[in-house]
């Protein structure tokens, strides 16, 4: 577990985000530059909690600290959601939590939300200027990240969702937890096998071609690792990888080669610790500019 290089004042809120690895995360820089933005004073660090002990890690962080809220990242979003006593009702469908905030050290006072879905959403239709409403979406992956996107991306009723998973299981589940919303919202929701869009004879007879593509596997995938054919996407679609920086190019790369328009998730990224920021200080910081100034240093 990663210590606070500086005792923070006392009149200074403590937050982290809390992963493994976690050395590499841009969540402290883009904290740091909310607070400058905002006037309102944070001490933001990281938390490197071991696979198999990231609950008693959060508890001793927080009690040791007293801090007010902490971002949660892979591969934890789960045991995050399984620790907070309470949770916002996108963090209970999605059952994955990147976000808690902490009233008190006390674990039964504890809340649990989920950034992610409303972070993607912001950044493709505000910052991308792309609308979801009536497009056709493929979401890869069934993990945290998928969990927690599917929600938002739903309520902005786009004409159908593919979820494809290769453990059907999970996929399913996922599906199933989803489908009192996406009927509200008259949306098409369904899952399927990955192995079903890997060949071009196998995606040409599951129908017509994606709007936007969404991978939120663990990894990002290249070359012919890629769980995909290009069958699958239409000229011009949208291609997103929820990873940023390096990680995603492989996919990225793969999807301009076939005519896609890309984007990492790095204006996600952002746009999720914005709402996280707002939950905790009460302050919704702007992020155009921090996504310009990320994407400069980057």
């Amino acid at each position: 577990m990663s210590q606070l290089p500086v005792i923070a004042p006392a009149h200074v809120p403590i937050f982290a985000v809390v992963g493994n690895p976690v050395e590499h995360s841009l969540s402290p820089s883009i904290h740091e530059q909310f607070s400058k933005q905002t006037g309102y004073p944070v001490h933001y660090t990281t938390v490197l909690a071991p696979f198999n002990g990231f609950a008693d890690s959060l508890r001793k962080w927080v009690n040791t600290t007293q801090a007010k809220g902490c971002n949660v990242t892979v591969p934890f979003k789960f045991e995050a959601y399984a620790m907070a006593a309470t949770c916002t009702p996108r963090a209970h469908l999605a059952q994955a939590v990147n976000t808690l905030v902490f009233p008190s050290d006390d674990a039964a006072t504890w809340k649990g939300d989920n950034t992610d879905g409303i972070g993607l959403v912001n950044d493709i239709t505000m910052n991308a200027k792309i609308p979801l409403h009536d497009q056709r979406v493929l979401l890869l992956g069934a993990g945290g990240a998928s969990s927690g996107v599917l929600g938002p991306i739903i309520e902005q009723a786009p004409a159908k969702v593919v979820v494809a998973n290769r453990n059907m299981e999970k996929a399913q589940a996922l599906v199933q937890r989803h489908h009192s919303l996406a009927q509200k919202h008259g949306v098409s929701l369904s899952a399927i096998s990955l192995s079903l869009l890997e060949a071009p004879e196998s995606f040409a007879s599951y129908q017509t071609p994606f709007d936007i593509i969404i991978n939120g596997t663990a990894a990002s995938l290249g070359g012919k690792n890629v769980p995909l054919s290009a069958s699958a996407l239409r000229p011009g679609c949208l291609v997103i990888d929820l990873m940023y920086g390096k990680a995603a190019q492989p996919f990225l790369q793969w999807a301009q080669q076939h005519g896609a328009v890309t984007r990492d998730g790095l204006g996600m990224l952002v746009e999720q610790a914005a709402q996280a920021f707002y939950l905790w200080n009460g302050i919704h910081p702007e992020t155009a500019s921090v996504i310009s100034a990320m994407r400069l240093n980057g």
